[in-house]
C-alpha cells in the first residue's frame, strides 16, 4: 500500500516538527516547507496527496498559495491558521480549500479530517475518471487494451509490457505533453525506485519497433526538459 504524501507548509518549527512526527506515526509521508515559495514549488513537483497549508507565512501567504494551487491542480488543501474569524474561513473555502482547521487544534481531529478529505478525493476521482477506450486508433497504429496488442496497419508490433504501457499512456493523451515523472508513475508505479533514464531507453526501443526514424515523421516527440508527446504524423503540415 502506498503511503499518502502530505505537504506541510508551516514556518513555525514548534508546530511543524511534532506534527511531522505525529503524521509519520500515523503512516503518512510528510514533506515540509518552511515558507510559501518553497511550499508552492513542492506543491508543483512533489506530487502530494494533500496539502496542510498555514495562512500566515513569511513570504507568500496561504491564501495566495491556495489560489495558485487550485488553478493548477485538484490536490486537496486543508488550511491551518490561528485566525478564527468567519471571513477568513470563508475566504479560504472560496479560494478552493477543502477544509479549514483553527489553531490550536486537536491532533486526532486533524488526522480524522485528513483521512476524510483523502476519501472524498478518491471517491470524486473514481466517479469522474472516464473508462479508457478498449481500442485506440491513431494514424496507422491501433492499440487493443483487451488483447494487449498493437498493430501498425496489418502488421502486429511485438512490445514488452512496459513498452505497451508507455504507448497506451501516450496515445490516451494524443497531442498532450506528458512529464517524464508522470510516465514513470503510470507505467513503473509510484513506488518504483531506479534510474529515470530507463524511460529514455524504453522510448527509444518503442520508437524503433514503431518504425520511426530521426525525421519528423514519427509518432513520439521529445519535449525538451519535460517529457514526451504522442502525435498523429498525418496531421503534420
Amino acid at each position: 500500500m502506498t503511503l499518502p504524501t502530505i505537504l506541510l507548509i508551516e514556518d513555525d518549527e514548534n508546530i511543524a516538527e511534532p506534527l511531522t512526527f505525529g503524521l509519520q506515526k500515523e503512516g503518512m509521508r510528510v514533506v515540509v516547507a518552511a515558507n510559501g515559495t518553497l511550499g508552492l514549488d513542492l506543491a508543483r513537483h512533489a506530487h502530494p496527496d494533500l496539502i496542510l497549508l498555514d495562512v500566515m507565512l513569511p513570504d507568500l501567504d496561504g491564501f495566495t498559495i491556495c489560489r495558485t494551487v487550485r488553478n493548477e491542480s485538484d490536490t486537496p488543501i486543508l488550511m491551518l491558521t490561528a485566525r478564527g474569524q468567519e471571513m477568513d474561513r470563508v475566504m479560504g473555502l472560496e479560494l478552493g480549500a477543502d477544509d479549514y482547521i483553527v489553531k490550536p487544534f486537536n491532533f486526532r481531529e486533524l488526522v480524522a479530517r485528513i483521512h476524510a478529505t483523502l476519501r472524498r478525493r478518491d471517491i470524486d476521482r473514481n466517479v469522474a475518471a472516464p473508462v479508457p477506450s478498449p481500442h485506440l486508433t491513431i494514424g496507422e497504429l491501433t492499440l487493443d487494451r483487451a488483447a494487449h496488442q498493437v498493430w501498425r496497419g496489418k502488421q502486429l508490433v511485438e512490445l514488452t509490457p512496459r513498452e505497451f504501457g508507455l504507448l497506451a499512456a501516450l496515445m490516451t493523451h494524443v497531442g498532450e505533453a506528458i512529464a517524464r515523472h508522470d510516465l514513470l508513475d503510470q507505467v513503473w508505479g509510484k513506488d518504483w525506485v531506479g534510474d529515470p533514464r530507463t524511460l529514455d531507453v524504453h522510448i527509444r526501443g518503442l520508437r524503433e519497433k514503431l518504425g520511426e526514424d530521426a525525421t519528423a515523421t514519427g509518432y513520439i516527440e521529445t519535449v525538451r526538459s519535460y517529457g514526451y508527446r504522442f502525435v498523429d504524423p498525418t496531421t503534420r503540415s
